[in-house]
Formats: structure tokens, sequence, C-alpha cells
């Protein structure tokens, strides 16, 4: 139990977790993980390595590195929801400041309602697939012309959008069963879909005999780790979200152990066999249909035969329904209750999040390889880094994980800092996100490359570990040489 918490900082969902509220075990930690690896955009950025000249095996092993780099800070950062039972935005409130907490919480939900709104999409967009295929078409038509669809799509969207909002009403509950019962009906059609590629291209062989464009006589021939290290951040940066606020599901889990396990087992493991699936599928249909498809929901609508059609585009609905209520939601339904606990519940921060990602028009972010992976991937992970470099110094090496549990949830205690906010931590993550911002302004085509130094475009390749790396000894280095933090 809390000694007298402030009310203005406390609700039924941001208190700390009851025993009883602790029941995810090393199951329902990797079926979550299942739930929200297995979906289209995890299946497009693999198959967005080979549009960019990488072969199966560069892909994969890209895809396997990354996601073991960022196991690392999810492991460490969930250590702490399951130890104290709290949520991101409380546990930003120790590095942060009670205040404070609000800007890492309220940044990384921005971040999440847009993947919201691109997973939106992305489900219309298999709805929009399954209704033509089977009506003959019936809900093709031209674009709207200031949004860039057409109104069966847009359709699509918000019927996608609507089925969604009925789970975000229903509560965390529904999201664990959500997650469990999803988890092997995915890995059962990913397997599937693997199986109809290889049967349809007669084998592994046509499927996988396209060679890397960086070999010798490639046409990116020497070329391989100027795309190499972008793509190993982005692909830090596609989870680079949840490590950040992993403890939302962590403070249910019944143990460290079941956390740790649990993650391990579903992140590094499962990522790495879809990224198999998606870049053999991806080959399959070169010789197929004649071109490489990247698009899931497409090769669904060109299998032929109504019931097969039909299964395919119900398996990418609930991927996609798996994977954006579990990562898209509860973080910005959680920072957005933190900023007023007494009036917002989880339930109308997921309203809200819900209604962002409609207005940010997610069609837009994912229409190019260059803007999925090199533009939106490592744009955020430029700012997601650094926060992750201040948590996890904050909590193991100047708290050496020893939290007080009340001041989280007190004013005037020892998170208080300065009118609420630590001005150590907002620095590093400052200076943090600054030596990416030359190279993103460059990729987003605000400026000309050419006046920008060809340094700081090198920098931002590897953005994600820049900002961890310097926001993180700032933060430790400030903190420990000065008074402002108390250990309890």
């Amino acid at each position: 139990m809390l000694n007298d918490p402030d009310p203005s900082l406390i609700n039924a969902d941001l208190a700390p977790t009851t025993a009883d509220q602790r029941t995810w075990s090393v199951l329902n930690m990797a079926s979550l993980w299942i739930g929200m690896v297995v979906c289209v955009p995890t299946y497009m950025l693999t198959a967005g390595l080979i549009d960019k000249g990488m072969d199966w095996s560069q892909a994969v092993l890209t895809v396997l590195l990354g996601n073991v780099i960022v196991l690392i800070p999810m492991l460490l950062n969930g250590h702490a929801g399951t130890k104290y039972g709290v949520p991101f935005p409380v546990l930003a409130r120790s590095s942060f400041g009670i205040l404070g907490a609000n800007i890492p919480s309220l940044l990384r939900a921005l971040v999440a309602c847009g993947w919201f709104g691109i997973q939106t999409w992305v489900g219309g967009s298999a709805i929009y697939q399954l209704v033509n295929a089977l009506g003959g078409d019936v809900l093709m038509g031209d674009a709207i012309a200031s949004l860039g669809i057409n109104a069966g799509e847009l359709g699509c969207f918000l019927v996608f959008w609507a089925i969604q909002l009925v789970i975000i009403i229903r509560g965390i509950e529904c999201i664990k069963l959500l997650e469990t019962w999803a988890a092997p009906f995915l890995i059962a059609i990913g397997l599937a879909l693997l199986l109809w590629a290889y049967l349809e291209a007669d084998g592994f062989g046509a499927m996988l005999s396209t060679k890397s464009a960086f070999a010798e006589g490639g046409e990116k021939e020497g070329q391989f780790l100027s795309v190499f290290f972008p793509s190993l951040t982005a692909m830090v940066g596609f989870w680079a979200t949840l490590s950040l606020n992993i403890p939302d599901f962590t403070r249910y889990a019944k143990s460290q152990r079941d956390q740790m396990l649990g993650q391990a087992l579903g992140l590094p493991l499962v990522m790495t066999l879809f990224a198999f699936i998606s870049v053999a599928v991806t080959s399959a249909t070169v010789v197929i249909f004649g071109e490489a498809i990247t698009d899931p929901t497409i090769i669904a609508g060109r299998m032929g035969g109504g019931l097969a059609v039909a299964i395919s585009l119900l398996a990418l609905t609930v991927a996609t329904l798996s994977t954006n209520i579990a990562a898209n939601v509860v973080s910005p339904a959680n920072a957005i209750m933190n900023l007023a606990p007494r009036r917002m519940s989880f339930k109308v921060g997921g309203l809200i999040t819900a209604g962002l990602g409609i207005a940010i028009f997610p069609w837009k972010l994912i229409e190019t390889t260059d803007n999925y992976i090199f533009t939106w991937l490592i744009g955020y992970s430029a700012l997601l880094g650094p926060i992750g470099g201040i948590l996890i110094a904050d909590y193991f090496i100047v708290r050496r994980t020893r939290l007080d549990l009340d001041a989280l949830y007190r004013r005037g205690g020892a998170y208080w800092y300065t009118r609420g906010f630590n001005p150590i931590a907002i620095i590093a993550l400052l200076l943090g996100v600054l030596p990416n911002v030359p190279g993103f302004l460059v990729q987003a085509g605000f400026v000309e490359a050419d006046s920008v130094a060809d340094v700081w475009e090198q920098i931002y390749t590897y953005a994600w570990f820049v900002g961890f790396l310097v926001s993180g000894a700032v933060h430790t280095i400030g903190m420990l040489s000065t008074a402002s933090h108390r250990r309890s």
C-alpha cells in the first residue's frame, strides 16, 4: 500500500499493481510479443531490406542482430515494471521529475499515435482487399484528391478503426486475452503462407536465389555497410518504442523470470522467423507473379480462390489488431492519463490516441521504403534512444534499482527536483537528440544535402545508438556529480 499518495498523481490505472493483478506468465509475455511481431509493417520492414539490395541471409541476420540489441533495454526497463508494479510514465518520474515525466511519456505517445495510424491503415487495407477479392472490385474507384486514397479505402480504414475502439473500451485484460489467443493462430498462418510460397514457386531454390546487390559485380558493389548500419538502426528503432514503455506490461508479470524469459522467447526468435517468411515469400512472388510484392495484403488478394483469400486476409486483420492494440494504445493511453490522473482514465486516453491516429494521414508515412525506414523509423529512434539511455542509466547506475515507491506519487519528495522537473535529465535528452537533427533534416527533405557536413549524415545512420549513449552518459555524470538525487 502507498503511504498518503497525492490524489493528483494517481488513479486506479497508474497505481502499482497488486499481487492479484500479477497474472502474466512466460506464456503470456511470449504471446504478447508474438502478437506484436507478426504484423504487416514487420513483414514490409524485412522486405524493404531486399528492396535496398540485400540478399535473404543479409536481411534476416540484420533483423536478428537488431532485435537481440533492442532486447537488452527491453529487459532492463522491464525489470522496474516487475519489481515495483509501475507503468512507464510513473517510472519516468524518478529520472525526469514528477512533472517532467510527461516529456518522455508524451514523446513516446506521439510516436505510438503515428504507429496506431499506420497499423490501422494496414488493417483497413486487408478489409479492402478482402471485399474487392470476394465482390469483384466493388470498392475500386478514383482517389479523393485531398487524401490520395479512394472512398472504399477510407471506409475500410474507418471500419477497422471502429473495431479497435471496442477493445480499447474493454481495457487491459481484454488485451491480454487477445494476445494469448492470437499468438498460435498467427504462427500457424505465417507457416502456412511460407508453405504456399514454397509450393507455388517449386521450392526454396528459386525463392531465395536473388543475389546481393552489394556482392562483387553487383550494382551496389562495396556499398553494403552504407545500407547495413542505417538498416540496423531502423531495426532497433522499430521496437525502440516498446523498449521504453515495456513496464506497462511487465508490471503484470508474476516474476522477473516470467518477463525476461517470455520476452527473450517472443521477440528475437519470432521476429527472425517472420523475417525469413517475409523475404522468402517476397522472393517467391517474383516467380509466381513476375514481380516482387512486399505488401502481404496485396499477395493475399491475388492468391486465387475465395476461401484462401478470406482466410489470409482474416489472418492479416487479426495480426494487425493484436499488434496495434498492445503496441500503440497502451503507452499513449497511460501517457495521456498521466497528464491529469483525476480526470483521465485508460479508456479516455485510448480514445484520444485513436483520434490522433486518423489525423496523421498514415498512408503517407509508408509510401516508400525511404519514407518508412530512413525517415520514420530512424527519425523517431533519434528521439527515443536518448530517453532509453536516461531511464536505464538512472535506474541501474544512479539508483542501483532502488526506488522510493511512495515518492513516485508525491509532490515535494525525492523526485520533485526543481518545481517537478529534473534539469539534468532534460539537458541530457536535448544533448542526445541534437547530434541527429542535421541528418534528419536532410533525410526528411527539409534542407539540401550539400548544406550539411557529411559527418552529420553519418551520425544520423547510428541515431538510436548515439542518442542512447550520449544521454545516458550525460545523465549519469550529472546526477552522480550533484546532490540532486536521493537514494532510498
